[in-house]
């Protein structure tokens, strides 16, 4: 069991069944997945670029990353469908908790000016994301070895069916949202 998760059992799943008053432990919100994405535009002139943004996901993640590709042909974007626009993984169990831990214990810390998350990334299904704009920020990334600066979206699926049940589910894991 990952440090997070331990979190989680004693001290989060607790919390909330106090404050929404579940009538069963299987209510209780709880986080199901963690999906990461990056979409570069410009990887239609410049193939490299999407097996730099693979091999950093990889490393970001601890799994491997799957090349994404565009569903449709778009002219004005010099886009034809099948060529590769991005790429993303979903981690889950002790993956998802790893990374989870390392997003707010490390990770966002080291953003510059940090003052905390906006928390107008919630979907009405209490499901979370959060836009990263450098990749920097994780220690696995070499700065030596990027081409172009790269961000990310991170969403966290989770099981709460309100927006308020997620919010306070990722506060009590340690998301540090604005005040």
């Amino acid at each position: 069991m990952t440090r997070l998760e331990k979190i989680y059992t004693d001290k989060v799943a607790p919390a909330l069944n106090k404050e929404f008053g579940y009538k069963s432990s299987m209510e209780i919100p709880g986080i199901k997945a963690i999906s990461l994405n990056i979409g570069l535009g410009e990887a239609s002139q410049n193939a490299k670029l999407i097996d730099g943004a693979v091999a950093e996901l990889t490393a970001i993640a601890g799994q491997k990353a799957v090349v994404t590709r565009a569903k449709k042909s778009i002219a004005a974007f010099k886009l034809r469908e099948g060529m590769p626009v991005g790429s993303r993984v979903t981690l889950r169990r002790d993956m998802m908790w790893d990374f989870l831990d390392k997003l707010i214990s490390f990770a966002l810390p080291r953003v510059r000016d940090f003052r905390g998350i906006p928390d107008k990334g919630f979907d009405g299904r209490g499901n979370f994301t959060l836009g990263i704009k450098e990749l920097t920020i994780f220690p696995e990334i070499q700065l030596d070895k990027i081409e172009i600066t790269k961000g990310m979206n991170v969403t966290i699926v989770t099981s709460a069916k309100t927006d308020k049940e997620g919010k306070m589910l990722l506060e009590l894991l340690g998301m540090p949202f604005k005040k």
